[in-house]
């Protein structure tokens, strides 16, 4: 009875395996939800969805297979219709609140059944249908002590029950990152090779070769698959990159705790990479840019991060560096593009929203490197660059 929910989940683009539904399965026929769909959800949510990122479209799903299951009368699409575009918000004093009937929440629901047989259009600012402003227990946008919100949003926070809404819209891959979310991306960069002394049994090929060989026992070994990427982080810091400084901090966290690299390292710059890097973020202890492009070799994973805005003249012209002490005898869009030249995979992370990226720099600086944004999916279409085979 349940098949069509997986497939409503496939169209709404949750990642849901063949295994992951055999075992919801075996959860229900153990009895696991009590016959409550409310305990259904969550346990199919927590079961089936690998991601809060899904989260919102796991809900769209949800409410497709089982809206009106809570009650016998389903709000309609009219009904739904009518309540948005509301009437300013009615606001009561306590006294005038208080006077107001209460009704316990079975009366609520049974009440607001009746109420959506009954109404045959929209109300505003009344006592008892469904609407907006008022008092009526039923819409949102009024005041009642207690009463049934549907629609709308919550300001009085006294709704016994929330109808037609979905509390995880949040959770989407536009939204910025956390560490965990981080850490999990980064680990996608994981390149697995065979490296060191052949000293593990390789089944799948012991067993080609005894069939090969009419059944007679042929051993077959292999080294040690281990991760072979090597992780170059350039961060911007400072001026126009303060407010994100906390982003960028759980980056720095995330793929400084990551133990799946064969390589790790990370440096800072201001607005544009010059002559010189820094080991340290406020720019004290430096290393020279060429000391960098000698010592790395080309195979290293490269992410840049900032905001890619400042003066033209800061990427375009000799000297044209804000901070007075950097090594500018060479302009910064020319050193970005020795860095582009020299790794064989590089990606600059933006902070900024997409809609704010109409700036000349930014512009001169998505010609020399691929430019996601600093989100969920900025980061997750990032790293399928940064592995794709050269």
């Amino acid at each position: 009875m349940f098949t069509s929910f997986f497939f409503t989940l496939k169209r709404h683009k949750v990642p849901v395996s063949l295994t992951e539904w055999m075992t919801l399965m075996e959860a229900l026929s153990k009895g696991l939800t009590f016959s409550d769909l409310t305990t259904f959800y969550y346990l199919a949510r927590a079961i089936l969805v690998k991601s809060e990122t899904h989260f919102d479209q796991y809900d769209v799903a949800f409410k497709e297979c089982f809206s009106g299951i809570g009650t016998s009368e389903e709000i309609t699409e009219q009904i739904l219709n009518w309540l948005r575009d509301p009437i300013h918000s009615l606001r009561l004093s306590p006294e005038e609140l208080a006077q107001l009937e209460k009704m316990n929440f079975e009366d609520l629901l049974k009440t607001l059944e009746e109420r959506l047989r009954e109404q045959k259009e929209k109300h505003d600012g009344g006592s008892k249908w469904v609407g907006t402003g008022g008092t009526s227990p039923f819409g949102h946008s009024g005041q009642n002590p207690a009463g049934i919100r549907i629609g709308g949003t919550s300001w009085g926070r006294s709704a016994v029950q929330v109808a037609a809404e979905r509390h995880f819209k949040n959770y989407r891959s536009d939204l910025v990152l956390d560490t965990r979310q981080i850490g999990l991306a980064l680990k996608q960069l994981r390149q697995l090779s065979r490296v060191g002394p052949e000293d593990e049994l390789d089944l799948p090929a012991t067993i080609d070769a005894t069939c090969k060989n009419a059944g007679e026992l042929e051993f077959i070994w292999a080294a040690e698959r281990r991760n072979n990427v090597k992780l170059l982080l350039l961060m911007d810091a400072g001026g126009s990159m303060d407010p994100y400084a906390h982003l960028c901090s759980i980056l720095f966290t995330a793929a400084n705790a990551a133990t799946h690299f064969k390589d790790f390292k990370y440096f800072y710059f201001h607005n544009s990479i010059y002559g010189n890097l820094y080991t340290d973020i406020e720019r004290c202890e430096m290393v020279s840019t060429e000391h960098v492009l000698r010592t790395f070799d080309a195979d290293y994973k490269t992410i840049l991060v900032g905001d890619a805005t400042m003066s033209p003249t800061e990427l375009t012209m000799i000297n044209g560096a804000i901070d007075y002490w950097e090594t500018n005898d060479t302009p910064g869009a020319i050193w970005l593009k020795r860095i582009a030249d020299h790794f064989t995979h590089c990606i600059w992370l933006n902070p900024e929203a997409e809609g704010n990226w109409a700036h000349p720099t930014v512009e001169l600086i998505r010609r020399i490197f691929p430019m996601y944004t600093l989100s969920i999916q900025g980061l997750e279409q990032g790293i399928k660059k940064l592995v794709v085979k050269s």
